[in-house]
C-alpha cells in the first residue's frame, strides 16, 4: 500500500488542521493510501529536551504570542529563526534522513515553512526516489525560505493565483508548481447540511432578523476580542473563544444590549459560522478562508501586528470585494455598519468564491505519485559539485547508509550525494533563486 506522510507541527494551530483536513480528504476520495501523520518537533526532538529544560514544547512560545494578541515584531524574529535553521541544517537533515530511512513513505507532503530545505535534502539522501510536496498553507508565500525553495526538487501546491506567480517568478519549474482554487478546509465546511437558520439563532438567544457578527482569532481566541465586544454592545454577536476559557469568562460579564453568544472549544464551528452574518477576526488563510466558504463577509485589519505571512491576505479581501480591512480596531463600528448596510452586495461577491481544495489536492497528489512511478528512481536530489546547488536526477540507492553531516556547516550534508556525469546534469532543470522584500489585530 502507498504510504503517505504529512508533516506538521503546532505552531498557530493552522498546520494541525490542515493535516487532518487532508487526511480525511484522502479518506473522503477512497484513495488507497495509508496516511501518517508526522509530527516535526517529535522527530527533531523525539526525547524531549527542549521541554525538560525550558518547561514548554518550542511552538508555545509562538502561540502565547498569539493568544496575547503580541505580535508586533515577528517579521524581525522570523529572520532570527531562519538563521538558526540555516545554522541547524545539517543536523536535522541527518535527524530526518534516519526517520525517512526507517519509515521509508513513498511520497512526503509538508504542510509546514521554514523547514522545507531540510525536509527535501534529508528524503533525497535517504530515498532520492520518493517525491517532495509541500502544500501552503498560507494565500502567499513570504520570501525568502519561507515556503517556496526554487533550487529544490520541490513540488509546491498553491491556494491562490498570487502564490502561484510568486513561485514561478522566483524560478520554480512550471511542472513543479500546482494550482489548488484555495485552503483545504475540513470537511464539514463542504457538506452543507440543510438547517433550519431562523430556529436554531432563535434557539441560542440570537435574534433571527438582525445581522449577527461571528468573532474569531484562532483556536485561543484573543485579547483583542474584549475590545471588539465592548466597542460593539448593540451588534448581535457569536464570540468564539476555543480553549481560552478565562477569555469566555469576562467576555460573558461584559455588559451588552444585544443578544451574545459566547463559544468554548467546539468541533462545530462551520455550523456557527452558518448562523452568523458577517465575519470579525484576524486575516489568517484557515478563517478568513472558512468564513468566506460559509458565506460571510469579513472585517479584517492590517497593522503592524499583522504577522507578515499575513499581509496579503487582506489585499486579497480588498480585490475580490470581500469585505473591510481597517487599520484599527478602534473604527470597528463604522467597518460593522458599512457591512450591514451593503449586507446583499458583500454576500454576492463573496458567493463567486469557489472553493474546492479539499477535493483537488488529493488528486495533485496522485498525479505526483503517479508520475514518479512512471520515471522510478529520477526524482531530485543536490548536486553539490559546484558552489551553487543544482537540482539533479539520479538513481535511487540500494541499501546505502546516510551520510552523516557535521553539525552546522550544511554543505557537508551532501558530500557523498551520487553526482551526474556533465552531460546527464545539463539535462536537468535548475531553478533560481530570486529575493523578495519582505514586507494581528491590535485593539
Amino acid at each position: 500500500m502507498t504510504t503517505v506522510d504529512l508533516v506538521w507541527f503546532n505552531a498557530g494551530g493552522g498546520h494541525r488542521a490542515a493535516a487532518l483536513a487532508l487526511e480525511q480528504a484522502i479518506h473522503d476520495q477512497g484513495l488507497p493510501w495509508r496516511v501518517r501523520k508526522v509530527n516535526l518537533t517529535q522527530v527533531l526532538d523525539p526525547l524531549e529536551h527542549f521541554r525538560r529544560v525550558t518547561g514548554m514544547e518550542p511552538e508555545d512560545i509562538y502561540n502565547r504570542r498569539l493568544a496575547t494578541g503580541f505580535t508586533f515584531g515577528l517579521a524581525q524574529e522570523l529572520k532570527l529563526l531562519q538563521g538558526m535553521i540555516r545554522w541547524t541544517h545539517a543536523l536535522m537533515v541527518r535527524r530526518l534522513a534516519v526517520h525517512w530511512r526507517t519509515t521509508r513513505p513513498d511520497l512526503v507532503v509538508s504542510l509546514i515553512p521554514n523547514f522545507n530545505r531540510a525536509l527535501h535534502d534529508s528524503l533525497a539522501l535517504a530515498d532520492p526516489g520518493v517525491p517532495f510536496v509541500t502544500v501552503l498553507t498560507d494565500m502567499a508565500d513570504h520570501p525568502p525560505h519561507f515556503w517556496i525553495e526554487p533550487d529544490l526538487a520541490q513540488h509546491v501546491v498553491c491556494g491562490t493565483a498570487y502564490a502561484s506567480s510568486q513561485a514561478m517568478d522566483a524560478g520554480c519549474s512550471p511542472d513543479r508548481v500546482h494550482r489548488s482554487s484555495g485552503m483545504i478546509l475540513r470537511p464539514e465546511f463542504y457538506a452543507q447540511v440543510p438547517i433550519a437558520r431562523t430556529e436554531e439563532r432563535q434557539r441560542v438567544g440570537l435574534d433571527a432578523a438582525t445581522p449577527t457578527g461571528l468573532v474569531l482569532f484562532g483556536g485561543t481566541g484573543s485579547r483583542a476580542m474584549k475590545g471588539i465586544a465592548a466597542r460593539l454592545p448593540k451588534t448581535p454577536l457569536i464570540l468564539m473563544c476555543g480553549r481560552n476559557e478565562a477569555l469566555a469568562a469576562e467576555l460573558r460579564a461584559l455588559p451588552t444590549e444585544a443578544p451574545r453568544v459566547v463559544v468554548g472549544f467546539t468541533t462545530e464551528v462551520a455550523r456557527w459560522m452558518r448562523l452568523a452574518d458577517f465575519f470579525i477576526g484576524k486575516p489568517g488563510p484557515g478563517s478568513l478562508s472558512e468564513a468566506v466558504h460559509q458565506g460571510l463577509p469579513v472585517i479584517v485589519t492590517r497593522n503592524a501586528w499583522t504577522m507578515p505571512q499575513e499581509r496579503w491576505n487582506t489585499e486579497w479581501v480588498r480585490e475580490h470585494g470581500l469585505g473591510v480591512v481597517r487599520r484599527s480596531l478602534r473604527s470597528i463600528t463604522a467597518a460593522v455598519d458599512d457591512i450591514t448596510r451593503n449586507l446583499p452586495e458583500y454576500q454576492a461577491r463573496v458567493r463567486r468564491i469557489d472553493n474546492r481544495a479539499g477535493f483537488e489536492v488529493p488528486q495533485i497528489l496522485a498525479q505526483i505519485l503517479e508520475q514518479a512511478r512512471q520515471h522510478p528512481g529520477v526524482v531530485g536530489l543536490v548536486d553539490s559539485s559546484s558552489d551553487r546547488r543544482k537540482v539533479v536526477g539520479v538513481a535511487r540507492p540500494a541499501g546505502t547508509e546516510c551520510p552523516a553531516p557535521s553539525r552546522g556547516d550544511p554543505s557537508m550534508a551532501f558530500s557523498k550525494i551520487p553526482k551526474l556525469r556533465p552531460r546527464e546534469a545539463q539535462r536537468t532543470k535548475s531553478c533560481r533563486s530570486l529575493d523578495f522584500d519582505q514586507e494581528m489585530m491590535s485593539g
